[in-house]
């Protein structure tokens, strides 16, 4: 189930259309196909990004080669959250929630709206928050602070043990990842639904398919990155984090996937960062 022949890694952004000039905190992607390294990627908007990986997708499966790809944003919840809002614990109901209720174009989306709309199911206020202040988002607090009673835990368990990560109700500011959840997961429910019996998603499903998207969290490797002359750091960290996924022993990889995350969800590395680190620079 572990060995792959191909691996590709995508660094997400829940934004506005970057324009045509590379730039940071945009979208960037970079693979090691059948074992050759690729330039890493520059794209404009999550459309393009989305379109470039089902040709990826298509290829792969078409030459019978074993594709991993990893995403940088949560693929799960803190428990309860699925079953609050969809009414099964299965997580990746809320794929297909916001696969149906996000609307997402290159000039914007819905993503603070549809926060202020899931706050109404829960008691209390929250649990998600952050608003731009022109947004039409009523039941979306703008600080955290301004929470209470909603019942969900802050983070999952993962983002207990790595240390600086953000809770996923964030839905803006400095380093928050709450819009790259929903803007994500309804991302790669559209590439789930093109490819129906190709995509497993780990931990929740481990069935033996040619592709498996994983999360994963380019700080794992932060020493490698910084230590790059790249000016440009979401290309260093696609590049540098696929390049480790690849040279990995199967062996190592494995280890890496035997987790026991149902629901939450898991990053892949998380606890291996010295093997992540030490892969990410073989050449």
């Amino acid at each position: 189930m572990t060995e792959f022949d191909s691996f590709a890694v995508v660094d997400w952004s829940s934004g506005k259309d970057t324009g045509p000039t590379p730039r940071k905190d945009a979208v960037w992607a970079a693979a090691v196909l059948a074992g050759v390294e690729q330039e890493p990627i520059y794209f404009r908007n999550r459309i393009l990004a989305v379109e470039w990986l089902s040709v990826l997708i298509a290829s792969e499966c078409k030459a019978r080669r074993r594709l991993m790809v990893g995403f940088d944003f949560p693929f799960g919840y803190p428990s309860g959250f699925a079953e609050c809002v969809t009414g099964s614990p299965d997580p990746l109901t809320i794929w297909a929630y916001y696969h149906e209720h996000l609307v997402d174009t290159p000039q914007g989306n819905n993503r603070f709206a549809l926060a202020s709309k899931l706050n109404r199911l829960f008691p209390g206020v929250g649990p998600f928050w952050f608003k731009p202040a022109k947004a039409d988002a009523p039941h979306l607090p703008l600080k955290g602070r301004a929470r209470h009673g909603h019942g969900m835990k802050e983070r999952r368990r993962a983002e207990d043990r790595a240390r600086g990560a953000f809770s996923c109700w964030q839905m803006g500011g400095a380093g928050a990842v709450g819009g790259q959840v929903m803007t994500g997961m309804a991302a790669l429910e559209t590439l789930r639904r093109i490819f129906p019996n190709d995509i497993a998603v780990w931990p929740f499903q481990l069935d033996q398919k040619p592709v498996h998207f994983v999360e994963i969290w380019p700080t794992l490797i932060d020493p490698v990155v910084k230590a790059s002359p790249d000016d440009i750091r979401d290309r260093a960290q696609v590049r540098f984090l696929v390049r480790a996924l690849a040279n990995l022993r199967p062996a190592r990889l494995a280890e890496m996937m035997a987790v026991e995350a149902p629901e939450e969800g898991w990053i892949l590395g998380l606890g291996f960062e010295a093997d992540l680190q030490e892969a990410a620079c073989l050449t």
